[in-house]
């Protein structure tokens, strides 16, 4: 069970130039990320059921962030893919979406999801982690801010 939203990042499933300005499409372009990944077991399989929990319910966070995802059992173990739009993807909730982490998780393993969740919501309460996230200029950069975030979040007090 992954203890760190940074042990999932990879830096071939960070893109910080995501083109589509439709929500759907934006969507199929962060998965598209996740379609090699060797804990996805069936790809398609993965993306309907994303698709299908997005409509059910607005999976945007405020602030310009969303999380959409999946429990499924189209994963083996929990895959995130991170897609960042400096336009923005207007979502159903009204909301202009600037960044996306995209999340599937094994249905038996439910608190994986929970505990991902529970760390990417207490970092983007934050604004200066927020702007952080969004001002990376590379990838590498990104990764680093998200590290150094988590890092100072879960440190003891």
């Amino acid at each position: 069970m992954p203890g760190r939203l940074s042990q999932l990042l990879d830096p071939t499933r960070i893109l910080l130039q995501v083109k589509n300005t439709k929500r759907t499409s934006a969507l199929n372009e962060v998965a598209q990320l996740l379609s090699n990944h060797p804990a996805v077991l069936n790809f398609d399989g993965f993306y309907n059921e994303m698709l299908a929990r997005d409509r059910l319910d607005t999976t945007s966070l405020g602030h310009g962030f969303a999380v959409p995802h999946a429990r499924t059992d189209h994963v083996r173990e929990i895959v995130l893919a991170v897609g960042r739009s400096e336009t923005g993807v207007p979502f159903d909730s009204g909301e202009t979406v600037r960044m996306m982490f995209m999340l599937g998780t094994p249905k038996s393993r439910p608190g994986d999801y929970l505990q991902v969740l529970s760390i990417l919501c207490r970092l983007l309460k934050d604004p200066a982690n927020r702007q952080a996230f969004l001002a990376a200029t590379t990838v590498e950069d990104f990764i680093r801010t998200v590290t150094e975030a988590e890092a100072k979040l879960l440190a003891p007090a």
